[in-house]
């Protein structure tokens, strides 16, 4: 890993995270609207068992759809690492390590969903754990990026929106109107979709940064 992040500077780093990101962002939309959804059966660990064994290759469709876009989060959790580390290399650690602990849950959901050692129920419960790591990413990034100097604010700004959305959506959710609800899930688009495209664009001007050679820890 320590080679790895010493070869790789910002600006390439750049390009991961908006790659990354935009091939994840496909992919969540294919796997979360048109496979996943097929077998989500609160309560009921007959019926996703039966509904596994019936449409096995949609769900492994499903399941390695979720590893790959797991994959690529764990890629853009390392490079928003070295891309914020010019600005602040704790906050850029811990924005890092955030998303791997959301990784490292979201994949022992998912392989104890596919192998059933869980049930829905058990997967949902996993999931709001992961998505708190997620949602704290967002937000220490958002105000990393905010203080960078060289991103532009509105993305940190639009970041942290975002962290408040995620909150609505997945803790809070009765309590906000469907409609607002849609509005606040736009932010999360926006807000990461944004920077990532920034970064794939304009990464070159990101600074360099001497002794790259460190981890997040």
């Amino acid at each position: 890993m320590k080679n790895i992040i010493a070869e790789l500077s910002p600006r390439k780093a750049a390009r991961i995270v908006g790659i990354s990101f935009i091939i994840s962002f496909v992919l969540a939309i294919y796997v979360g609207n048109f496979t996943i959804q097929n077998f989500i059966n609160p309560g009921d660990t007959a019926a996703l068992a039966n509904d596994i064994k019936d449409n096995e290759i949609l769900f492994n469709i499903a399941v390695v759809g979720y590893l790959i876009i797991l994959a690529l989060d764990a890629a853009i959790a390392l490079g928003l690492y070295i891309v914020l580390k010019p600005a602040n290399r704790m906050l850029a650690s811990l924005s890092g390590n955030l998303r791997f602990l959301y990784v490292d849950v979201m994949v022992i959901s998912v392989l104890a969903l596919a192998f059933q050692f869980i049930d829905v129920y058990g997967y949902g419960t996993l999931k709001l754990i992961g998505y708190l790591f997620f949602t704290c990413h967002v937000f220490v990034t958002g105000y990393t990026v905010f203080i960078s100097g060289y991103i532009p604010r509105i993305f940190g700004v639009l970041l942290m929106i975002a962290f408040f959305s995620y909150v609505l959506a997945f803790y809070v959710s009765f309590l906000v109107p469907e409609a607002l609800l849609l509005i606040f899930m736009l932010f999360m688009i926006i807000g990461e979709l944004s920077l990532s495209l920034w970064l794939l664009v304009k990464g070159a001007k990101i600074p360099e940064m001497k002794n790259q050679d460190e981890t997040p820890a």
